[in-house]
């Protein structure tokens, strides 16, 4: 039996995106440990046969004494654990767990499922991060990517060689968990939906901003929200709750029944991966209206299944709103529909699953 350690940041997005490819892996036979903070879903994921191996790894902080720490904890872990393979999920699991298994001389497998902030602009930051990842990536057996600008900047950086690098479709959507469902009736409101953590980069100010506008022309919506905060905007959303056009749902650990009551979907996010929360909506047969970007823009048929935005940009994300809020009851339940297709076409977990597990052998 081989022993495959899988490090993440997060038990919660682990177990929901990534556990149709663990229950491959301890089916292929494969004894698999997770090693994260501990958190959320956990007991799922034991549930389907994961070890768990509780770790504190800070998801948004950069503080050179906990990270230096950290490193020295997975390269203790690792010890322990004499794993045959390594699977690192997120940043600092990619660098300080790709310094850890170089020094094993394990083999080991990277996700980049976002580039972040670091990347933006030219600055230190950048420099220190491309530096540190091209050390930590270096003996990568595999980096996977999950969309084809974030690739290609790696490239560009020589971060990784060539035949390091593998595209994959993001983590694919599970069709038959986010089943495609009947278009509600929307004659009378469209209910938006926005799904993600509550924090400026994920595009909630231009959210506001724009919601704010429709409501002063008179167009009849609500725009729910589910997700946790990851910044304070408790004031701003006091305020709309009272006006009367927002409702906030707080975190779910089911978002399915949110997505099937909506009309559309909302992301306007800064910068992504390959937003999952765009795939499941879109699975099950909802319009989209998302940002023109790496990430975000391959889930959508511009026009067709939904519609894109500029990111960063509230007049550009009102502009499309509005016109979602101008078709009609039927252009708005074919988008959904085409939007499903396309889920089908090049999204589907199972392929994305079969590809991975490819690679990793």
């Amino acid at each position: 039996m081989q022993k495959t350690v899988i490090i993440t940041n997060y038990s919660g997005g682990l177990y929901s995106f990534r556990r149709e490819l663990i229950s491959e892996l301890i089916g292929n036979g494969n004894e698999v440990f997770c090693v994260m903070p501990e958190g959320e879903k956990v007991d799922l994921l034991e549930n389907i046969g994961c070890k768990c191996v509780f770790t504190d790894i800070d998801r948004r902080g950069m503080n050179p004494l906990k990270d230096i720490k950290l490193f020295f904890k997975l390269f203790k872990t690792l010890g322990k654990l004499k794993p045959d393979k390594v699977i690192t999920y997120t940043v600092k699991p990619n660098v300080y767990g790709g310094f850890a298994c170089r020094l094993k001389k394990v083999d080991y497998f990277a996700n980049i499922t976002g580039l972040g902030t670091s990347f933006q602009g030219n600055g230190f930051l950048k420099k220190l991060v491309v530096f540190m990842y091209k050390i930590a990536l270096k003996k990568a057996k595999v980096v996977f990517f999950e969309n084809s600008t974030n690739m290609q900047i790696f490239l560009d950086e020589k971060i990784i060689k060539e035949e390091q690098a593998h595209l994959l479709s993001g983590a694919g959507v599970n069709l038959e968990h986010f089943a495609y469902t009947q278009y509600p009736e929307c004659d009378e409101k469209i209910e938006f939906l926005f799904i993600g953590r509550v924090m400026k980069e994920k595009g909630v100010e231009e959210l506001f901003a724009a919601a704010e506008r429709l409501n002063s022309k008179g167009i009849n919506f609500t725009l729910n929200l589910v997700g946790p905060f990851e910044e304070d905007y408790s004031e701003k959303i006091h305020k709309y709750e009272k006006v009367g056009w927002l409702k906030n749902h707080g975190f779910q650990s089911d978002v399915r029944p949110f997505i099937e009551k909506c009309h559309c979907f909302v992301l306007p996010s800064w910068h992504e991966g390959m937003a999952n929360t765009n795939l499941e909506s879109a699975a099950m047969g909802r319009p989209l209206i998302t940002s023109n970007i790496p990430g975000c823009k391959e889930a959508v048929i511009d026009g067709k299944s939904g519609l894109l935005c500029e990111a960063q940009n509230p007049d550009s994300l009102y502009e499309k709103m509005l016109e979602f809020s101008q078709f009609s009851s039927e252009e708005k339940a074919e988008m959904g529909r085409i939007g499903r297709a396309h889920m089908e076409k090049v999204f589907d977990k199972r392929v994305v699953v079969a590809d991975t597990i490819k690679q990793l052998q």
